[in-house]
């Protein structure tokens, strides 16, 4: 058992990792010289990479308030991170499949995140 919850944590990490760099990649291709893209995209890129850092961070917390915390932080810069595709979903900047997509994978992550704080509270 818990052999699969590290395969678990493993491959969620693997799957944050994957999600961002193809974040960033879609930053990257934005209008440079457009600043409302460009100011979504910062925004998008710093809370984006938080998810991430803060999860990892997590892991290495040396008490549980401290792990919920940052699994909290993790949480909030996911649905941010949604804030900020969404609205460049909406003036059509970027390729809306690659944000519909990105959108969806953001909302399995933070499903993911949420729960994981219902069962921390849980214990």
């Amino acid at each position: 058992m818990n052999n699969d919850k590290e395969k678990f944590k493993n491959e969620f990490k693997q799957k944050l990792y994957r999600w961002v760099l193809k974040l960033l990649r879609f930053v990257d291709e934005l209008p440079k010289k457009d600043s409302v893209s460009r100011i979504l995209g910062d925004q998008l890129i710093r809370s984006g990479t938080s998810i991430l850092s803060n999860y990892v961070e997590a892991h290495s917390s040396s008490s549980k308030r401290d792990f919920a915390h940052y699994f909290r932080t993790s949480l909030r810069s996911a649905n941010e991170s949604k804030v900020w595709l969404a609205l460049l979903r909406d003036i059509k900047r970027g390729e809306q499949e690659e944000i519909n997509d990105s959108l969806k994978k953001l909302q399995e992550i933070a499903a993911i995140l949420a729960s994981s704080l219902i069962t921390l509270k849980k214990k």
